[in-house]
């Protein structure tokens, strides 16, 4: 009996129309179903319908077939399986997935694994120690439309000194520094919100007239707090920069006080010249600059001190750029800040907080510890200079330059006037000349002492008699020498010498050292009572 059933179901099921088994399948496949579902949800209504008219007409034409009515697994098309991808594409306004079937063996492998769990270690990326060049080549791209690409051109100063000399003009840059580009890079990097609510500065050196001008040009509120000691110059630049200036205490540590104060109340941003990889970055912008403007370069010297940010950050470029340039930082003999920093391992602090009326700041937190590790490991060699050699330099770049540095802008070239590189002789050498912000009465100043030091300028003083035609006779002498008169005073009344006799005190300019010496030596010859004054 039971295999006469069989047989007769095993006929009927080869007699079934293929068509009508696969749109049962179709019907009860999930995977094709839920696709339809969400795709052409009216096929799916249509299918509800369908369903419900089905279950009409089985309860109108009486009871359903036991083989219908009983539950069997729902069949799956292994077929239909590579429509559904991991992967999403866009057919249209369609979206499609497909599952990948591989090995059930390994896929439960997978499953054991993902489930084990594993320990996890934290991947922090190491502090960079060094300015990368990356940032500085992201800082001369950012502030390429800020700032002045100044020239590095050939100097008329190498003959004196035997070099292939060439000099960067920064102080071609609109408030006369180098400072411009790292200030520019650190106001662009500002959060919006804080630009909006201000940044505050308490100084009178030329950051603050970088600070003073970008952030005026940038539409951001801007304040410098300035000591009542500053000169009515510096002031002024700074307010015709757009900066709102504040004059507080007699000191520069009172200013930077009230500063942080005003900052902690008002919510703005306290901003002072430090080492942050950011400012150092625009800084560096400057060895870029220099590389690509003069080619095949051995040497370039900067200056140093307290505000060396422009030696480390250059000094990142061009070694990264050439290995094989030689980059020299300058400093003055009176404060030696780098070279003791790096004897003793550590910053210096002995000169924090000290404002030279020829070198501004000294010290502070423009160099701390990321510009002692740049200028340890990228120097090449630091020298110091005499501040005689500072007022010749400065002199040497106004005569033959045009150039009015101040003590910052012409302390590189003081190296070769202090013939310290003798090394460079006959090399392709460039100086940077950074800043040329000198007060007009400071610089006039500075130049008659380099005038003195080049013995070009000299005093004496001799004994005359008190008689008609004798100071005629030593205008006579001076003349004939084509010495330039530029003083002469007369005194007869507080003298330890003989009744009538006065003494007369000449100030007169000559053509340069040996011209003096001539001088000198004719006037020992005719007047025995000469005094003369070298310094």
């Amino acid at each position: 009996m039971n295999f006469a059933a069989q047989f007769l179901y095993s006929k009927k099921q080869s007699n079934r129309d293929p068509a009508q088994d696969s749109e049962r399948e179709e019907d009860t496949d999930p995977f094709w179903s839920s696709c339809v579902e969400r795709l052409l949800p009216n096929k799916g209504e249509d299918a509800t319908k369908k369903t419900d008219s089905n279950q009409q007409d089985g309860q109108k034409n009486g009871p359903a077939q036991s083989d219908q009515t009983a539950p069997r697994p729902l069949p799956i098309n292994p077929e239909r399986l590579k429509d559904f991808v991991e992967e999403e594409y866009l057919n249209g306004d369609l979206t499609t997935w497909e599952k990948k079937v591989g090995n059930p063996d390994e896929q439960l492998k997978e499953a054991i694994e993902s489930t084990t769990p594993k320990i996890i270690k934290n991947s922090v990326r190491p502090k960079n120690e060094f300015l990368r060049f990356e940032d500085i080549s992201a800082a001369a791209f950012k502030i390429q439309s800020g700032i002045q690409k100044t020239p590095c051109m050939f100097s008329r100063i190498s003959k004196q000194y035997g070099v292939e000399l060439y000099l960067k003009k920064e102080y071609l840059q609109y408030t006369g520094s180098v400072k411009e580009r790292g200030v520019l890079y650190l106001l662009t990097s500002l959060p919006q919100d804080q630009q909006r609510k201000g940044v505050i500065v308490a100084t009178d050196s030329n950051f603050a007239l970088a600070v003073a001008f970008h952030a005026s040009e940038l539409q951001i509120p801007v304040f410098v707090i300035m000591s009542a000691g500053t000169s009515l110059g510096r002031v002024r630049m700074c307010r015709d920069y757009g900066a709102m200036v504040i004059l507080f205490g007699p000191t520069a540590r009172d200013a930077q006080s009230h500063a942080r104060r005003l900052a902690q109340e008002n919510g703005y941003l306290y901003i002072e010249e430090e080492d942050s990889a950011g400012y150092l970055a625009g800084l560096g912008t400057v060895g870029l600059e220099i590389y690509e403007q003069v080619p095949n370069l051995d040497a370039v010297i900067f200056p140093a001190g307290g505000h060396c940010g422009l030696l480390a950050g250059s000094a990142a470029a061009l070694k990264h750029l050439n290995p094989k340039i030689t980059v020299i930082g300058v400093e003055s003999e009176k404060f030696p800040i780098v070279q003791q920093s790096l004897k003793s391992g550590h910053c210096s602090t002995e000169y924090d907080c000290i404002t030279h009326p020829l070198y501004g700041e000294l010290g502070g937190p423009s160099f701390g510890a990321n510009t002692l590790k740049l200028t340890k490991k990228l120097i090449d060699k630091m020298i110091s200079v005499r501040e005689e050699d500072v007022l010749l330099s400065m002199l040497r770049l106004l005569e033959c330059e045009r150039v009015t540095a101040d003590a910052e802008g012409a302390m590189g070239l003081a190296a070769l006037v202090a013939d310290k590189l003798p090394e460079l002789k006959g090399k392709r050498v460039a100086v940077v000349v950074c800043s040329g912000n000198l007060p007009l009465p400071l610089f006039r100043h500075c130049i008659d002492k380099a005038l003195v030091l080049d013995h070009r300028v000299c005093k004496f003083s001799v004994v005359l008699s008190d008689f008609p035609g004798e100071v005629t006779k030593l205008l006579e002498i001076l003349g004939r020498e084509e010495v330039r008169v530029l003083d002469i005073q007369k005194e007869n009344i507080f003298l330890n010498t003989a009744l009538f006799t006065i003494e007369v005190t000449c100030l007169v300019e000559t053509r340069d050292r040996t011209h003096t010496m001539q001088l000198k030596d004719m006037l020992t010859e005719k007047y025995s009572s000469l005094k003369w004054n070298d310094q």
